[in-house]
């Protein structure tokens, strides 16, 4: 019998503090104007000093948990994507597991930058058909302040910090995720990363001073390899449960850029009406960035149980995924 992974709730957490165009005016030589007409951000959420990636992942967790009805004993495993994790080691999603509760569940993180929340369904899909789950907690969780260089305008003006949280069971319904796609090319890896605190480059009195433990991008090779990637992720998760893009409902990609957005649009052939976008909000939160925008889609009521639903990411790596589902 056919199984599919089944959402049974979901839940957010994005921090009250607000970091707007305006504000970055006077932080670097930007402007509005420059910064909305390329990436469609308007504002994005800062975390506070102290609050990290794993609380943000907590509080968007216990939403889900409560969202179910479901205590957190019961839970079996805790995957979480993140890039910018509380930790080297331990884990973040260990730290989520203690701040939860759920002392019963294993937890792991999982590292594929904005791609991740994409890869962590995947993996769980993968798990619990196997029998030795019943079900799973994903969370996608980042606070990028941490690691952006608010004197670099080309990266500064992206990154938002946010949480958001799905969860997951078996079922046999039809209702739920039953085609995906993963991808990734090391080759692309320099077009994207944080330099320093690994093992390649250990931190330094000269990998501070240079500004290594920050994000870097080459926006316009990146911008080129993004859109072929997502596009790439779109149609593999299409023809793999042969359904054609105009049949979908509604897509939520990866808040990435509003020009990525639109330029796969354009290739996909579906209207802007079937497209959810919240990157005016929130800019690019990363791994947290579909999450965030299905709990909100969701709220809204903009799909129902028979709805084809089509989430989509890239990120560092490089990494890439779909993820389609019904309901």
């Amino acid at each position: 019998m056919r199984t599919y992974l089944k959402i049974l709730s979901t839940g957010i957490a994005v921090p009250d503090k607000v970091l707007s165009n305006a504000d970055l005016e006077k932080m670097v030589d930007t402007s509005d104007d420059w910064i909305w007409t390329r990436t469609g951000i308007r504002e994005r959420r800062i975390s506070e000093d102290g609050i990290s990636s794993g609380d943000l992942g907590a509080i968007a967790g216990k939403m889900a948990l409560e969202n179910a009805g479901m205590n957190a004993l019961d839970l079996d495993l805790i995957m979480v994507a993140t890039a910018s994790g509380d930790h080297l080691f331990p884990s973040t999603a260990c730290i989520i597991q203690d701040q939860l509760g759920a002392k019963r569940a294993t937890a792991f993180d999982i590292s594929a930058a904005c791609s991740g929340f994409l890869y962590c369904l995947t993996i769980a899909y993968s798990l619990l058909n196997t029998g030795t789950f019943r079900n799973a907690l994903i969370i996608g969780a980042e606070t990028l302040s941490k690691i952006t260089d608010y004197t670099d305008r080309s990266t500064c003006v992206i990154f938002g910090d946010g949480a958001g949280a799905m969860l997951v069971t078996l079922g046999v319904d039809g209702k739920g995720i039953f085609a995906s796609h993963l991808g990734s090319d090391g080759s692309f890896a320099s077009l994207l990363n944080l330099p320093a605190g690994g093992s390649r480059l250990p931190a330094s009195v000269e990998t501070v001073k240079l500004h290594q433990h920050y994000i870097k991008m080459n926006g316009n090779e990146l911008f080129k390899v993004a859109v072929r990637s997502m596009e790439e992720a779109a149609l593999l998760t299409l023809k793999k449960a042969e359904i054609p893009p105009e049949a979908l409902d509604l897509l939520i990609p990866h808040q990435a850029n509003i020009r990525i957005i639109n330029s796969l649009i354009k290739r996909l052939g579906i209207e802007k009406k079937k497209v959810y976008v919240n990157i005016e909000r929130y800019g690019n939160t990363s791994a947290a960035s579909i999450p965030i925008a299905y709990h909100e889609a969701r709220e809204k009521k903009l799909f129902n149980e028979n709805s084809v639903i089509l989430m989509v990411a890239f990120g560092g790596g490089i990494t890439w995924g779909g993820v389609l589902l019904k309901g």
